[in-house]
């Protein structure tokens, strides 16, 4: 994939898992035009790799994302620049697209503050690792403006639909700690280990049942829009999918056996 020339965005991959690092630390990972093209891009392309079988989204600094950069947002309104009512559909909905929907889990470690898009971003992945001096901001009516990139349809689904009006219109960075508590963390770690774990973490999830991993993701999906009768008929659906996986085989194998499976993604 193609970088910024100041790298704005930085895309791994290895042991299945493909990084993409915001690397905007003296901006505290605010997104400009320039870097939200490029992480769009990053993330279509790990959606789109079948050698990739789990992403991990973090950033450089004090920050993980601060959302929308607004020093070049105010340069925009003066210009009365058409980007500026383009960039949701053209670059935050497909990221939020992508990340919710690819075939393959999602891990977002927030090393720092999560503001505005930022926070909807680690909100669309499966899993949440902050540092304990991380934090999330919804921001965004504190500028004036309603939520974007799925702040309204993930915070509800997160924390529950009367905390999400609070966070919502009355925005506050609300600590790791409480994170924990409301349900928008999975983990909260030290500092100075969470790339650590959330390398590791990437990695086991790399090394599981990755068909499996992406029938469930499109179940939760499905059953959040779907009644009980319709939510069942698609589980079936999904479960005979997965059973004729080359995963489910070798995991029956390796039960009777009493060996530890080894899965391909298959």
């Amino acid at each position: 994939m193609t970088e910024t020339p100041q790298s704005s965005v930085r895309y791994e991959t290895g042991d299945g898992v493909a990084t993409i690092t915001l690397n905007r630390p003296d901006a505290m990972n605010a997104l400009d035009i320039a870097t939200k093209v490029v992480l769009r891009d990053a993330v279509l392309e790990a959606a789109g790799d079948d050698g990739v079988r789990c992403v991990l989204l973090t950033g450089t600094g004090r920050a993980f994302c601060v959302g929308q950069d607004l020093r070049e947002h105010v340069g925009l309104l003066k210009a009365r620049d058409e980007s500026l009512w383009t960039t949701v559909a053209e670059h935050f909905n497909p990221m939020a697209t992508a990340l919710a929907t690819m075939p393959k889990p999602v891990v977002a470690a927030v090393n720092g503050v999560a503001a505005g898009a930022g926070a909807s971003l680690a909100m669309a992945a499966d899993l949440r690792l902050l540092g304990e001096s991380a934090g999330f901001n919804m921001a965004f009516t504190g500028i004036a403006l309603s939520a974007d990139t799925g702040a309204t349809y993930w915070l509800p689904r997160l924390v529950g639909m009367p905390k999400a009006r609070e966070l919502l219109l009355m925005p506050r960075t609300v600590t790791a700690d409480e994170c924990l508590q409301i349900g928008l963390a999975t983990e909260v770690v030290a500092d100075d280990e969470l790339a650590a774990r959330a390398a590791s973490l990437a990695r086991t999830l790399a090394a599981g049942p990755t068909a499996a991993f992406a029938a469930v993701r499109r179940a939760l999906a499905y059953s959040a829009t779907h009644d009980l009768t319709e939510s069942l008929a698609h589980e079936a659906e999904l479960m005979s999918l997965t059973g004729g996986t080359a995963d489910h085989a070798e995991a029956v194998d390796a039960f009777l056996a009493k060996r530890p499976p080894v899965f391909t993604g298959h």
